[in-house]
């Protein structure tokens, strides 16, 4: 079957990402989605409100605050109170979700191990520079280092 290179790509990411989340599944942690991950790189390196995550989700508040409280169900983060003012509670990883983000690093470095006895480290190192042009290139290069990759379907609680 002959693919063009966008849908060959978006399937092949697509691929990845299933058997990423199948793994850390078996892992420990079957209830995590890719879906959590778009809330989770807001607080991986540190606490925020319900609306600095609103802000940097792109999302309502309303649904900061929904996709927040599933995975404070799911025990992955928590809610704490911010130091300068009692009446703003920031939402933090838990333990749970700090060694689900270590696992997650782990399965994708796994994953790209495979990728290398495959393809080779010449072909993969290929791979990484070329989406990494092409994220530049169609401007989302800037939100993936400040770690702002908006959901893929828009909606952070999905």
């Amino acid at each position: 079957m002959e693919l063009d290179v966008v849908t060959a790509l978006f399937l092949s990411g697509l691929a990845l990402n299933e058997e990423a989340v199948r793994r850390l599944g078996a892992a420990g942690h079957p209830d995590l989605r890719i879906s959590h991950g778009f809330v989770v790189q807001h607080v991986v390196d540190g606490p925020r409100s319900i609306g600095e995550l609103a802000e940097r989700m792109g999302v309502t508040q309303q649904a900061a605050s929904k996709a927040v409280g599933e995975l404070e169900r799911l025990g992955y983060v928590e809610r704490s109170p911010d130091p300068a003012d009692a009446r703003v509670r920031r939402v933090g990883l838990s333990a749970r979700g700090v060694e689900a983000v270590a696992r997650t690093r782990q399965i994708r470095a796994g994953l790209e191990s495979e990728l290398v006895e495959l393809l080779g480290a010449r072909r993969v190192a290929e791979l990484k520079e070329a989406a990494w042009a092409v994220l530049e290139r169609t401007g989302g290069a800037a939100a993936v280092r400040a770690r702002r990759v908006p959901s893929i379907r828009g909606d952070a609680s999905s």
